[in-house]
């Protein structure tokens, strides 16, 4: 479970006047709220833009370009979050407050906006609607992590498992399985990154040379170059479904041996363009730093603000140019700003963070630390 945010120092307890106290609440680390903010927002311009790529390359082209890293770097950075030992009562918990319980509401919402729009008449909780099935990932993610720290080598296993499900055509999106695993590596990889040292030691936090920065742009450019040189293969492919870790090799129409070196290469890519944009991301407080702290409100709302939108069919045919992609660009960029808004998150909080007290049996009551804060299953510290 993610417990706590970031390196920090807790204050010292004086002796006398502070005995019995709990410690000062530990300061942010401000690129962690900046990273998960911008992956958030990637998250919901990628499907801001979808139907623009049916019939416009320039949407196809900036669609092939988030999906090849924006959830790989989110579950990178819930990775770094996370804890491997064995799960407390208060982690098993927050399993159920932060992750099946806003599913289950989340999922019963849907159904029932499908029911009013679609006449739709099926609630299936073991299929997840839309973006919910990132939310069952890191529950997932969050149980078998114990056991994967208990093996040698966890990263390794974590790739194997990624690949070799997809030649497993009886593992699909029931209950996210096929993609969960799909992404495991990225997960495990931020929980080693964290296990490692890796942050302080090449100080990547506190600041990073020119010539590190610039390779990351490279990177960048580099990929950005591919995607368009050869956009007209990346359609008739559908590329895109790959980087959905989704269905099986014989579901993308590639059941060949090879297919499994494929999605190999798609997470080297991945976890060289997550590198990229962690070096990229401001280190210090910008103005969206504070929306970091709301990114499952950002992350769980606005497919409900771009459903209508989806839905009456206006990015579709004419209304597929450039004109219209960089308007929904701009659009993604409003919609994140406002579902991160204090106001929003308020009025939201008991579908998002529901605190069914009532639920649990006794614990042993713990002394809580004044400044008390909550951290949602992305790793993400919102201070009260």
């Amino acid at each position: 479970m993610v417990d706590t945010e970031d390196k920090t120092a807790r204050a010292p307890v004086e002796p006398g006047r502070n005995a019995g106290r709990s410690a000062a609440p530990r300061p942010r680390v401000p690129v962690w709220d900046n990273a998960r903010f911008l992956c958030v927002l990637l998250v919901v311009t990628g499907h801001a833009i979808q139907r623009l790529t049916a019939d416009s390359d320039n949407a196809l082209v900036v669609y092939l370009f988030i999906y090849a890293f924006h959830m790989p770097a989110f579950a990178i950075i819930s990775g770094y979050f996370s804890k491997a030992g064995p799960p407390t009562a208060r982690q098993l918990k927050k399993v159920l407050t932060d992750i099946l319980l806003p599913y289950l509401i989340m999922e019963t919402i849907w159904t029932l906006v499908q029911f009013l729009v679609e006449g739709k008449q099926e609630f299936n909780p073991s299929t997840p609607s839309w973006t919910l099935w990132f939310l069952l990932a890191l529950g997932i993610f969050r149980l078998i992590l114990p056991y994967l720290a208990l093996v040698r080598w966890p990263l390794f296993w974590s790739v194997i498992f990624s690949i070799g499900v997809g030649y497993l055509g009886n593992v699909d999106s029931t209950f996210s399985l096929s993609r969960a695993i799909g992404i495991l590596p990225f997960f495990v990889l931020g929980w080693k990154v964290k296990e490692w040292g890796l942050v302080e030691r090449w100080r990547v936090v506190e600041g990073t040379t020119w010539w590190i920065r610039g390779a990351a742009v490279a990177a960048f450019v580099a990929w950005l170059a591919v995607v368009v040189t050869f956009i007209e293969t990346w359609r008739a492919i559908d590329l895109r479904f790959w980087f959905f870790y989704d269905d099986s090799y014989a579901g993308l129409g590639e059941d060949q041996w090879w297919a499994g070196l494929v999605r190999l290469g798609l997470v080297a890519l991945a976890v060289l363009l997550s590198g990229a944009f962690f070096v990229l991301v401001p280190r210090s407080v910008t103005w969206f730093t504070s929306f970091g702290q709301a990114t499952m409100y950002v992350y769980l709302l606005h497919s409900f603000v771009l459903y209508p939108i989806r839905e009456t069919g206006v990015l579709r045919g004419d209304h597929s140019s450039a004109t219209w992609l960089i308007s929904m660009i701009l659009a993604s960029i409003a919609i994140s700003i406002v579902l991160a808004s204090p106001l929003v998150r308020r009025v939201f909080r008991p579908l998002i963070e529901p605190r069914p007290g009532w639920l649990f049996v006794d614990v042993e009551a713990k002394p809580k630390r004044n400044g008390s804060s909550r951290v949602d299953p992305t790793g993400s510290r919102r201070d009260r």
